[in-house]
């Protein structure tokens, strides 16, 4: 296992510092995601909060940092859990707070049971309080007694944090742009994903069945390091294709189904996002060939479309121009391509009825990353260093005015893209996409 590097989790909490610092100052506090129970003697999987890793690196259950934000220079404190041995012969190792202080260059570091005594102390004379309140009730209840210990002494010459203010959103705007750590996490994990599809690729068959392509997903994610998922996998034939959020996967595959699948693995807590759709058999019919190719000329206008400084929101009005038109000519659609826009979501004239869903979003910790897409009406505009998805898609369901060649087929082709100084850089772009390259590649 390569060596924990605490530089770039260190330089993060170092800028955001300085912006909680512009900001007014004060405290920040920033916990871990909760362990949940899946019943009375087992708890689900645990995964730490992307917020607290971002910062800190550590993704060890029941953590909490605490940024001090003061007139002089910053502080960084982590409180963890207690070395403990007879729970690391249960549980497996913990770091506790001398080593965990040590390898994640934290200034200081306790045992999470002495938070709650320590936080009012922490608390009193800072002027904001930077918290993120309605995600975690319990933890919510801890902060807020503490607040309130603190001004309960106002007496002693003691005050309080004036204001709660979101910590979230401060660090969403850092989590917008990665940096070269990040990036080259998320480099190789498009790579794993882009194996795993190639895998499926060659071992989806008619009479086989949903779950034993996803077995496959999952195995080459596995063996080449990754620790999970990104998120539920989407393995969907035929007519389960048009089902935008399928996780069932447990249908038998059909000569003449498309198989779409939507899956990636997560690395290091980064994602990535790849959809690919393909015959079972080998083979597009005409009519499956025609929509995907539709949808493959929208990926790459919007894809055109992906630079600094172009608001988000425009390789997705490239995409629709293109898919709108595609349905157009093939008889999905009927008028023209202004009204077909402009009709959006209106069920018989507009796209929206066989395209119902953005062309992207952000990529990164989360499969949907964090960071907003609009200041006021405004959609804010790309920067290099961003992670987008690219997505376009077709999905038709049986209806009495549409051609019945095309019933059934849903299309979906997705990629990840890093946007760069000059225009983006697809880091998924070694998976198998044209007609040709995936009917050659089931081939062999």
């Amino acid at each position: 296992m390569e060596k924990f590097n605490p530089k770039p989790y260190s330089a993060r909490r170092a800028r955001l510092l300085k912006r909680l610092k512009d900001a007014g100052g004060g405290i920040a506090v920033i916990p871990t995601a909760p362990e949940a129970a899946r019943n009375r003697d087992t708890h689900y999987p645990y995964r730490h909060d992307s917020y607290a890793y971002y910062l800190s690196g550590f993704t060890e259950p029941e953590a909490v940092i605490v940024l001090m934000a003061g007139k002089k220079q910053g502080k960084a404190i982590l409180f963890c859990r207690a070395k403990h041995e007879e729970r690391e012969i249960w549980d497996g190792f913990r770091h506790g707070p001398k080593a965990a202080r040590a390898t994640f260059d934290f200034d200081e570091a306790y045992p999470v049971e002495e938070f709650d005594a320590r936080l009012p102390g922490l608390m009193a004379g800072a002027p904001n309080l930077f918290y993120s309140m309605g995600f975690d009730a319990p933890f919510d209840d801890r902060v807020v007694k503490a607040l309130n210990s603190v001004r309960n002494m106002v007496r002693l010459g003691l005050n309080a944090p004036d204001a709660i203010r979101d910590a979230r959103s401060m660090i969403d705007a850092m989590r917008l742009v990665k940096d070269k750590h990040e990036i080259a996490t998320m480099r190789r994990a498009g790579e794993i994903s882009t194996e795993a599809h190639k895998r499926a690729m060659r071992t989806a068959k008619p009479g086989a069945f949903e779950y034993e392509v996803e077995a496959e997903l999952l195995h080459e994610f596995r063996r080449q390091g990754s620790e999970y998922p990104a998120y539920t996998s989407i393995v969907a034939a035929g007519a389960n294709a048009c089902v935008l959020h399928y996780i069932s996967n447990n249908q038998k595959m059909q000569d003449g189904d498309l198989l779409l699948i939507d899956a990636g693995c997560e690395l290091n807590s980064y994602a990535s996002d790849i959809t690919r759709t393909f015959p079972v058999n080998g083979k597009f019919s005409g009519p499956q060939r025609d929509l995907y190719q539709i949808v493959l000329d929208a990926q790459s206008a919007a894809i055109a479309k992906t630079r600094p400084g172009t608001p988000y929101n425009v390789p997705h009005e490239a995409a629709v121009k293109v898919l709108a038109q595609g349905m157009l000519d093939v008889g999905l659609l009927k008028g023209s391509l202004d009204s077909a826009i402009e009709q959006g979501d209106k069920r018989e004239g507009g796209y929206f009825r066989f395209y119902m869903h953005r062309t992207g979003h952000w990529l990164g910790l989360d499969v949907h990353d964090a960071g907003d897409y609009k200041h006021g009406d405004k959609w804010l505009p790309l920067a290099p260093g961003n992670m987008v998805t690219v997505e376009p898609g077709i999905y038709v369901r049986p209806a009495r005015n549409v051609p019945k060649h095309f019933w059934n087929i849903g299309i979906r082709i997705e990629d990840d893209a890093l946007v760069t100084a000059k225009g983006c850089d697809i880091i998924t772009s070694e998976c198998p996409k044209t007609v040709a390259d995936i009917e050659t590649w089931m081939a062999n």
